[in-house]
């Protein structure tokens, strides 16, 4: 596919390409991570760990968005699983990205595109929560 034609058709092209992805994924990142509830995510993490992580979504969302780059990071399940994401997570989530979708400008098209790529993963990112423990319950199992 030309250039011009990868500009017109795809998400990747239409909010600029690799730096525009890069732009948005950047700023982005910097919001989640200064965010009262979503901070937990960080708050141990390294400068290269952080470094790496922005690469890989950055990777992420242009391989999703129609570009000509790889993603060959781990699954969305394994990625995420036991941070113990919850729904008020998610939708502190998509705060953020309408926030960085509007400082950025981006059209209403690309913002719906973006929100139904991130959507598409919700399932394999949110935990669900654990049965809640009854307390005085005796467990019944076998001693060998």
């Amino acid at each position: 596919m030309s250039q011009e034609k990868l500009n017109e058709t795809t998400l990747y092209g239409r909010i600029g390409g690799y730096e525009g992805i890069s732009i948005f994924a950047t700023k982005f990142l910097a919001r989640l991570q200064t965010d009262r509830q979503l901070g937990r995510f960080w708050a141990n993490r390294g400068s290269d760990g952080i470094a790496r992580e922005t690469l890989l979504l950055i990777d992420f969302l242009c391989a999703n968005a129609g570009g000509p780059q790889a993603y060959n990071g781990r699954d969305m399940v394994s990625t995420h699983r036991g941070m113990g994401i919850t729904e008020s997570d998610w939708a502190i989530f998509f705060e953020h990205a309408a926030a960085t979708m509007d400082a950025l400008e981006l059209g209403q098209r690309e913002c719906d595109e973006i929100v139904a790529l991130i959507s598409s993963h919700k399932d394999d990112i949110i935990e669900l929560s654990p049965p809640p423990i009854k307390r005085g319950a005796t467990i019944e199992r076998e001693l060998t």
